[in-house]
């Protein structure tokens, strides 16, 4: 039972916050530069003075309890107050630690001029990056395991803020002198019986591309015969000729760049996706989060 006097201190709750972060004790302590005795100690002291079990731990691995993940959410958001509270009286914005989330098919476009900036504007923040699909970035959004998510929008997750940072098309990319090679004016009928490629499942562009052909009743052949993990590889497979693939218009210069390939664009209004930043409605770091939205809009591929 729970000693109701009982007052948690910010370095049990970030002991606990890091552990359900990584679930290893040597990276959890790393991380907060403390050892790992002096980090297991602030966690028994917590989950003594709650009486509850808040990870469960044996030789192998490290699991988060039911009490644990129900509390999780509310330890990082005390977490982030008192962060707050720090840069709020020393009279700046972003610093400290932020767990960014971002998508697979934003990260290698947006990174390689974000984080330079991020170090150039903000020299006082610590970007922790973590590359994943959405329905798992989001899971860590809800779970306090991150701070906020670049990724597509919206997200029709309740308990989340998003700010749209801009929308972009998507580009037929096609084997060197295809049929629709070099079209201005493509329509989504265009993609009937072409060979489509996708991305694996739980890749948001994938899901986009799906909904594309089926809300104009587009039907292209071969659908999933040939999955790939990355834009990267499904390009790849393009310049194999094994069939043809969307990708968003930040990836088109990457993407192309060896001149194996041609692409052909939509007709207004071309199909695209909208690309934002989440985060938790209960945080108290929603100014800084607008001020990074404001940095990777300028940072964004042309």
């Amino acid at each position: 039972m729970t000693d109701q006097t009982y007052q948690p201190t910010l370095s049990q709750l970030r002991a606990f916050a890091a552990i359900a972060e990584y679930r290893h004790f040597g990276t959890a302590a790393t991380r907060l530069g403390v050892s790992q005795p002096t980090l297991s100690q602030a966690l028994a002291s917590l989950e003594n003075g709650l009486g509850l079990q808040l990870i469960e731990r044996s030789t192998r691995r490290v699991l988060v309890t039911a009490d644990g993940k129900r509390l999780l959410p509310q330890a990082i958001a005390t977490l982030e107050a008192a962060d707050r509270f720090v840069a709020s009286a020393a009279g700046e914005g972003l610093r400290g630690t932020l767990r960014l989330g971002i998508i697979p098919t934003i990260a290698p476009y947006v990174l390689p001029r974000l984080l330079p900036e991020l170090r150039s504007r903000v020299p006082a923040l610590v970007p922790h990056v973590v590359e994943d699909q959405t329905a798992r970035l989001l899971d860590g959004l809800r779970s306090g395991v991150l701070d906020v998510a670049l990724l597509a929008l919206p997200t029709d997750v309740a308990g989340l803020v998003e700010i749209p940072l801009y929308t972009e098309e998507f580009v037929l990319v096609l084997p060197r002198e295809h049929e629709l090679a070099g079209r201005t004016d493509l329509t989504p009928a265009d993609l009937d019986a072409q060979p489509l490629l996708l991305l694996d499942e739980g890749h948001c562009l994938r899901d986009q591309t799906l909904d594309l052909c089926r809300a104009h009743d587009a039907q292209p052949g071969a659908v999933g015969d040939t999955r790939a993990a990355s834009l990267a590889t499904v390009v790849q497979c393009v310049a194999g000729d094994l069939g043809v693939t969307l990708i968003p218009a930040m990836a088109v210069a990457a993407e192309t760049a060896r001149g194996t390939l041609d692409i052909a664009t939509f007709a207004a209004p071309a199909p695209g996706r909208t690309v934002g930043l989440a985060f938790r409605s209960s945080t108290a770091r929603g100014d800084d989060y607008d001020q990074l939205a404001e940095i990777i809009r300028e940072c964004r591929p042309r």
